[in-house]
Order: structure tokens, then sequence, then C-alpha cells
């Protein structure tokens, strides 16, 4: 099957969030399943010359958008049995940030129609053309018009991923002709229409052959309106068809028997590299150095849907007990200054690490105890899957992705990866904790039972690929 990929991140070219590692992550599995699958992206300013070094310049040409034919270029990497094709544009993607531009819907508007305008200068077939999140909204919507034009697309069916339904691509009605090149025969309430201004998500919702979310319990969150922003009636006219598929990590990537970035390599059957590991995270958190002490970290944009209002006001709580805490993370004011002033009031206890580091981060996955989500809402998350790949015992609000990857420890069977807790409460978030603190100071055959169980999940992406595999089935017929 041939299957075009289109995404506006991926890594490891160019990556913000967790869409990056999905676009990154899932082509490569579906290649291996025996699938052709290419993958498209804008070439963007911040992907570097070792990227750019190994591309390959195919050809230019003008896309149609609107009254506008902006020049786009083709450069192609072949990587892992993925070929890559990289969308080049000066005026729209030369820039420091990626998102964030007052033209934002321009710039990916123009990303759509190259999406959908490539096969036919390409000669590529595609059976499917996979589009995440609003930034390729639009694709689905074109692809209805240019099935009967262009020859290569005459087949091509659409599925629409939501990655967080929160950002949607909502603009005045008045673009619809003039920037998006659409009729008005576009703008109702089964299509673009949402009160008065054009929505592309909703859009994609209608018009993509399929839908699909990063998790089986946010595909469910996403019928009620405190999850779904606005747009639960339009999940539920689509529900027949709509489906959660969990998301994977990379378990090359993550694996703490190879990661190059830990003081020592350890795994479920050798642990004992773990303690060294955290030795070099106490060190290097500026923590006293106390193998005894537990560390419960947080890595995370450090946002009020992230739940850092529950761990503000624990945070006294969390520190009464004989335990040490590292953040890591920029994010909202208030809560920056607030781990700030409790790095102050706990030295040696409390570290607050305002900033980004992928060496950082890698050091708490290997090197602490605990892993605290306590997310209001997670489509999916990838962190509480990769702090198990390294014996770090998540501590989830039952939502969304985490509600579907961490198994709570049950005192009476001894199964578990984790612990969780279901109201969004700070009380019950703190009780969970000590929870987990006594389990770790006062039942070490315990602990490491469950560390054995998060560490031995299968969290690949090749299940996920056979479900979207099953998916393509559907909708192609093939």
């Amino acid at each position: 099957m041939n299957i075009l990929f289109a995404a506006s991140e991926v890594a490891p070219f160019i990556k913000t969030g967790g869409l990056a590692d999905v676009a990154g992550s899932l082509p490569q599995a579906l290649a291996r399943l025996g699938h052709d699958v290419r993958v498209i992206l804008p070439l963007y300013d911040r992907i570097g010359e070792d990227w750019r070094s190994q591309m390959t310049y195919l050809q230019c040409f003008h896309v149609h958008l609107a009254w506008r034919t902006p020049y786009c270029g083709l450069f192609e990497l072949k990587k892992d049995g993925v070929t890559y094709y990289f969308v080049d544009n000066e005026y729209y993607f030369k820039r420091k940030d990626i998102y964030g531009h007052y033209d934002d819907a321009e710039r990916f508007a123009f990303f759509s129609r190259a999406v959908i305008e490539s096969p036919g200068h390409l000669g590529f077939w595609p059976d499917v053309i996979h589009c995440n999140d609003w930034q390729t909204a639009l694709v689905p919507i074109y692809l209805l018009e240019e099935r009967g034009v262009v020859p290569e697309l005459a087949n091509a069916k659409s599925v629409f991923t939501i990655h967080n339904i929160e950002y949607q691509g909502r603009y005045g009605r008045e673009l619809l002709a003039d920037l998006f090149g659409l009729a008005d025969g576009y703008f109702h309430e089964h299509m673009l229409s949402y009160y008065g201004d054009v929505n592309l998500m909703k859009g994609a919702i209608y018009a993509a052959d399929y839908v699909t979310t990063v998790s089986p319990t946010y595909a469910e969150e996403l019928r009620y309106a405190f999850y779904a922003h606005g747009l639960e009636g339009v999940v539920a006219d689509n529900a027949h068809k709509m489906k959660g598929i969990l998301n994977g990590i990379d378990t090359v990537r993550y694996d703490p028997w190879r990661d190059k970035g830990l003081s020592k390599l350890y795994n479920a059957k050798q642990p004992q590299g773990k303690k060294a590991c955290k030795a070099a995270l106490q060190k290097m958190a500026g923590l006293n150095e106390d193998p005894h002490v537990p560390i419960i970290a947080c890595v995370s944009r450090l946002v009020s849907h992230k739940g850092f209002d529950l761990v503000v006001d624990a945070l006294g709580g969390i520190m009464d007990m004989n335990v040490q805490m590292v953040v890591l993370g920029t994010g909202d004011w208030k809560y920056e200054e607030a781990f700030r002033n409790a790095a102050g009031q706990y030295p040696g206890r409390f570290s607050a690490q305002i900033m980004y580091s992928d060496a950082f981060s890698t050091a708490i996955y290997g090197g602490a105890d605990l892993f605290l989500m306590p997310s209001i809402s997670e489509p999916c998350g990838l962190s509480q899957m990769i702090a198990m790949r390294y014996g770090t015992l998540p501590v989830a609000r039952e939502t969304g992705g985490l509600r579907d990857t961490v198994i709570p420890w049950n005192q009476f069977t001894g199964e578990g990866t984790g612990f969780t807790f279901a109201n969004i409460d700070a009380g019950d978030m703190l009780w969970v904790l000590r929870q987990a603190v006594e389990l770790y100071q006062g039942d070490t055959k315990a602990w490491k039972t469950l560390q054995k169980n998060a560490m031995t999940t299968d969290f690949s992406w090749d299940r996920s690929a056979g479900e979207y595999r099953e998916i393509y089935g559907w909708i192609t017929g093939k």
C-alpha cells in the first residue's frame, strides 16, 4: 500500500512536541510492515545542515492557493526505509519559530496545497494520505476536489489524526475564498462553518474518510464538552468513523541498555545501573546525594492543563515527606516562580530547572524513582511510557493516554506499572504520592516487581502500526 504521511513537524528533523515523535516513528513502523511510506513536511530554517547535506533536490513548481501561485521546491531524503519530502518556500518557512506567526493560516494552507499537488509532480499514487492536526486539516478537504483533477489522487483516501483538539485552526469566514481558495459551498454545518467562523479541524473531521485520536480513552473523552473544546457535537456526529489508537514510543532510542546519555546502562534483568544514574542525577540537580531518599520528578511544559495547580497546592505536603523533587521545564510564570521559591525553601531537596534540556531529561528518566504527571487532559502522553521504560514509576491522573498506559498498583496481587488517581484534586494526588513513597521505603521487593513490570511493558509502535494498517484496509478495500 502507498501511504503519504503529512505532518507539520517530524522527528528527528524538527520537533516541538509529541506530534513529531509520532510522525517520526509511525511511518517507520508501517514501512517495516512492507508498505511504501513517504512523509512530507515543511523545510524549516531550523532543520540543520547535517540533514540538509543528505537531501537531494528533486524539482520545483507553483502551487495553486486561491489567487496565489507561490513557489514550491521539493527535496528528498531517504532514511530507515522511509522517503521524506521537504517542502521549500523561504517566505513561509525561513523563520526562527515554526508556529505562532500572524500568517500561520496562509503558511499551512500553502503546505496543505503542496501535500495535495506533490503526488502529481512526483508520479506517486497514494492509496492513503494520513494528515495530522489542524496544520494539515485542509488536505482532506482539498482532496475532495482534487481526486477528480489529479490522476494520481483518483483512488486516494484520507485519514485525519487528532493529536490535541484544543488547537483547531479557527479563522474568520473572509479567509474561505481569498486565502484557502474554497467556495462558499464549504461553509455549512457539516463542513467548515463554526459560529460564523471557519474551523479547519472541524472540516477535516467531516471530510476525512476516517478519523483517529492518539489513545482510546481520549477518543471517549472527546464526546464531552470538558475535553472537546466545543467540538463534542462534531465528534458525536462522526463517531462511526472514529477510533482511538494508542501511540507508541521509539524503543530503540529510549532504551536504558543503549542510552549513551546515562551515566551507567541497565535493564530489567540487570537493574543495578539505575543506582549510579540516581547518584548522577542528584549531583547534576544539586540535590543531597542520598540513595535511600526517593526522587519525584516532573518533565513537562509548566501549564495549567498539565495539572501544575495541583502540584503547587500540594507542594508543602509533598516536601513534608522524606523525598526529593526535581522539575524540568518552562511555561507559565506563576509555576516557574513557585518552583524557584520551592528550591530556595528546600535547598538540597528541591531542584527547579526552568529550561528544557535533552541531557537533563535523560538523566531524570534514568535517575528518578517516581514520575509525576497530574494532567487535567493528556491526549496520549509519551513521558509516562518513557519513564516506565527506564524503571521510573509514574504517578498519573486517569485521563487520556495516561489511563490507557499506567496500570495502577494492586497491593493484593502485586500487579501494576505505577500509581494513579482519578479526581482533579490535590489531596487525592498527595494521597497516592504518599502511597508510592511508603511502598518505596517499606517494601523493596514489591517496588522492584513494579519496576520490572513497567520496564518490560511493550510500548513499541508495532501494535499501533497494525491497527493503522487495518484502518487503511477498511477505507481502501486493500
